[in-house]
């Protein structure tokens, strides 16, 4: 919805700015300059400067002021680059341009203050991807308030817990999750009011911005200052209030998008991964505003179908994805062809990419899948796969900037190639807390190394093997098992559409593995087909690493972001 002033974008208005003939999908004009803004017009008093980086060394120099606002830095380096009728965003119901975005955030920034939400107090943002995501967030961001990105598939138990944990004083939620928020209104304390995205009247988001202005000066928050939060996904149990400061978002950028990506202002991109994600958070917001490009944003869940669709009609020329969907997507008999899509590189996180799937797309599509990995506390990616290096069954090399490490039981550093160790991440986007959680805070982050808690090798080529998480990994007859090995070699059987691995007693109490396998359709389940697949891992890897039980699942537990909870498999393993 927008705010008094704007043109509400239908199919047969696809461009707030006007005459579109000219304008390719992403609103590009062709063989002409945009338009550019007397400074005094664009810029604002005081803040003046923005970020900077110089990509002639390795890693990028940036340079940041002191006195920085994330949000003013992301929509202002548009402005300034004349970029103001260039569509930034294409949603489900039409389309924005970069003046429009700067607009919608000022109003937004202008609302939350008449609302007299003041600077550093937080509001929860539950709000699927639409165009009132990166307007509420940067409109919070701009005012120095702190947006606490959500995920929106959550129980109502979960957002009464985050809601009482952060003491937001309101929450924005999408239109379709008002019923599971409106019972926390007077039962938390902290929660004052909700605001509707998508919906009308007075408490919605369009409504409050409908009087507001569209002129907002940035306040003048410093680059170490609280910007926004994350919640962990809870993949290992109860999820916690990370706090990331307000340079975090265009280091990851300067770091990862441009060097790493290649990101460039002609780019459509589109992330199958939501925006309340940290992954998804970079895809579609921070990447594309850091040069220009622009997002496709999808409210309903990444299904084949739905991911289809978009990589269809918007021909996005980057696509971010996890395993699971490039998995269903290749299973898909609607699977396009490669001469139907535009895409030009891809990219995995939130879990390991599987070797057999990484080459399977690559052969379909012509496109490499540069698998890497990141994190709620890190932001985004660290370690990663480049353009023309691409090793599937690893995640690459770090991403210049960032130093990594891997920690053996004993405290040590590993040297030896193969040898399996916790990965720690040094480099400037790490999170500066848990929020209210100083145990959890004071073991995650140790000076300038952030645990991530997950199992690494190095091999000789110096590509760094993931091994599964610290309380993943299996240790059979006294010899270590990555859960991630023998998930990889179970999907390579044909019959396989995604496996977890987790431990489980046997009659001695001694760990084995136990599979938990998912079949492709036109498969059934049956101990003939179990064995199979016990054979089928035993010829592949050593005999220890076979699963000495099989259960066959219509699905995995996994979070809202795509990873496996392996806890709760743990749980479910010792029950028939």
């Amino acid at each position: 919805m927008t705010g008094a002033g704007f043109r509400h974008a239908t199919p047969e208005n696809p461009s707030h700015t006007g005459n579109t003939e000219a304008r390719n999908d992403a609103g590009t004009k062709t063989g002409t300059e945009y338009p550019r803004q007397p400074p005094e017009e664009r810029r604002r008093e005081g803040m003046t400067t923005l970020s900077a980086a110089d990509h002639s060394t390795s890693p990028p120099t940036i340079t940041l002021p002191r006195q920085y606002n994330a949000a003013d830095d992301l929509i202002g380096r548009n402005l300034d680059a004349g970029r103001g009728s260039k569509i930034a965003y294409i949603d489900d119901l039409g389309r924005y341009s970069f003046d429009e975005l700067a607009a919608r955030v000022n109003r937004f920034a202008n609302a939350l203050g008449a609302l007299g939400i003041t600077r550093e107090q937080r509001i929860l943002v539950c709000v699927h991807d639409t165009i009132d995501f990166p307007t509420v967030f940067l409109g919070a961001i701009k005012a120095g308030v702190v947006p606490i990105a959500v995920n929106t598939l959550l129980t109502q138990s979960d957002y009464e817990y985050m809601l009482g944990d952060s003491r937001a004083r309101i929450a924005v939620v999408s239109a379709p999750l008002y019923d599971t928020f409106a019972p926390l209104l007077g039962k938390v304390e902290s929660l004052e009011r909700i605001v509707v995205a998508g919906g009308e009247g007075a408490d919605s988001v369009a409504g409050l911005m409908a009087n507001a202005s569209d002129k907002f000066e940035a306040v003048a928050t410093t680059c170490d200052d609280p910007c926004f939060w994350l919640y962990s996904s809870g993949s290992t149990g109860a999820p916690k209030g990370t706090v990331h400061i307000q340079s975090s978002l265009i280091h990851t950028a300067e770091l990862y998008a441009k060097p790493i990506l290649g990101i460039r202002e002609d780019d459509v991109v589109y992330s199958a991964a939501k925006l309340f994600f940290a992954y998804g958070l970079g895809n579609g917001l921070t990447f594309p505003l850091s040069v220009g490009a622009t997002a496709v944003l999808m409210a309903e869940r990444p299904t084949p179908a739905a991911a289809f669709k978009r990589l269809r009609e918007h021909k996005p020329t980057i696509f971010y994805g996890v395993p699971t969907l490039y998995a269903s997507m290749l299973a898909d008999a609607d699977c396009p062809t490669r001469d139907e899509l535009a895409i030009r590189m891809c990219t995995s996180a939130g879990e390991a990419l599987p070797e057999e799937i990484g080459l399977r797309w690559t052969e379909r599509f012509g496109v490499e899948i540069l698998d890497g990995i990141g994190s709620t506390e890190m932001l985004h990616i660290f370690l990663s796969n480049r353009p023309g290096d691409v090793h599937y069954g690893t995640t690459g090399k770090p991403v210049p900037g960032y130093q990594v490490r891997l920690i053996d039981d004993d405290g040590n550093v590993v040297e030896g190639p193969d040898e399996p160790g916790e990965l720690q991440i040094s480099g400037p986007t790490s999170a500066v807390m848990y929020w209210n959680n100083r145990e959890k805070t004071r073991a995650t982050f140790q000076g300038p190394w952030t645990r991530s808690g997950d199992k690494y090798s190095r091999n000789a080529e110096g590509y760094y093997v993931y091994a599964g998480r610290n309380d993943d990994m299996l240790k059979v007859s006294g010899i270590y098992v990555s859960p991630i090995e023998v998930e990889s070699c179970l999907i390579q059987h044909p019959a396989i559409l995604e496996a977890a691995v987790v431990g489980h007693e046997d009659e001695e109490r001694l760990i084995k593995p136990k599979a938990f396998i998912v079949l492709k359709p036109g498969y059934n389940r049956s101990e003939q087909l179990a064995a199979e697949i016990k054979a089928h891992v035993k010829a592949h890897l050593a005999p220890y690493k076979y699963p000495r039980w099989m259960e066959f699942v219509d699905e995995l537990p996994k979070t809202a972001t795509g990873k496996i909870q392996r806890f709760k498999l743990r749980a479910l393993a010792g029950k028939p």
